[in-house]
């Protein structure tokens, strides 16, 4: 009698899309946002090599769940690495979630869908979340408290734990400073401050060089004073001896 093998199940491979299919933002006031933010919180951390910043990637919290997934505007995580990814498996990355959430609002969000996303962000481990509504101004933010992300109740000149940013909202703008007290500024600022600085720094390197050739020329002169004086001194001990030689001498004339 032949025994038959039956070769063991081979389970499909699970896709994970890198994309949702819906646009990074719906204006360019939400995107200019998005961008502003995270690019400026990727300068705050440059330094620090396992804290990981992306915007509008897709997270998925749950191996094996594709349908369980978000694409936050603007997500921070600390204690993995920089680098590019597709979308942020979470079981791939020591299981740790995303700390810090922002999401910029456009007329496109609904309340039902932002209720379904504070939801997600809470299941998940989200320690702080920020939405930002440019049209209206309004800053909203959530905390963490026992499990639960409890709304901020005086959110301006609030600094964020994880972050250590500060937002001041102004009555035309929301300002984010940086713990050093600098600004979020657009890449047209930043590109603007370095030509300032960079100017700055040509202007007081002419003037170092203009220094510099001011002393030499002081210099020259000195030495020149000098070298006068010198052949001044020579020509008055060179008439001494010549008059010695005649039998003059100046002292007693």
């Amino acid at each position: 009698m032949v025994q038959q093998l039956i070769p063991p199940e081979i389970k499909p491979e699970i896709i994970y899309p890198d994309s949702d299919g819906n646009p990074m933002s719906d204006n360019t006031k939400q995107y200019e946002w998005i961008v502003k933010i995270k690019e400026n919180l990727e300068i705050l951390f440059a330094p620090n090599d396992d804290v990981f910043i992306a915007g509008d990637l897709l997270w998925y919290p749950v191996e094996g769940s594709v349908k369980t997934r978000q694409a936050p505007d603007v997500m921070v995580v600390f204690g993995r690495p920089k680098g590019d990814r597709g979308s942020y498996k979470q079981w791939q990355e020591n299981n740790i979630p995303p700390q810090v959430v922002f999401e910029i609002l456009s007329p496109g969000n609904t309340t039902k869908e932002m209720a379904k996303k504070i939801l997600f962000y809470q299941r998940y481990g989200v320690e702080e979340y920020y939405i930002y509504n440019p049209d209206t101004i309004e800053l909203t933010g959530f905390i963490l408290e026992q499990e639960c992300l409890e709304a901020i109740e005086d959110i301006n000149n609030w600094v964020s734990p994880r972050l250590d940013i500060r937002f001041k909202l102004t009555a035309d703008n929301l300002e984010i400073y940086y713990p050093h007290g600098g600004k979020f500024l657009t890449s047209v600022e930043l590109n603007q401050r370095a030509e300032k600085e960079y100017q700055r720094a040509e202007q007081q390197q002419q003037r170092a060089e203009r220094e510099k050739q001011r002393a030499e020329q002081e210099k020259q002169r000195a030495e020149q004073e000098k070298q006068r004086a010198d052949q001044e001194q020579k020509n008055y001990q060179d008439l001494l001896a010549k008059l010695a030689a005649k039998g003059i001498d100046l002292n007693n004339l």
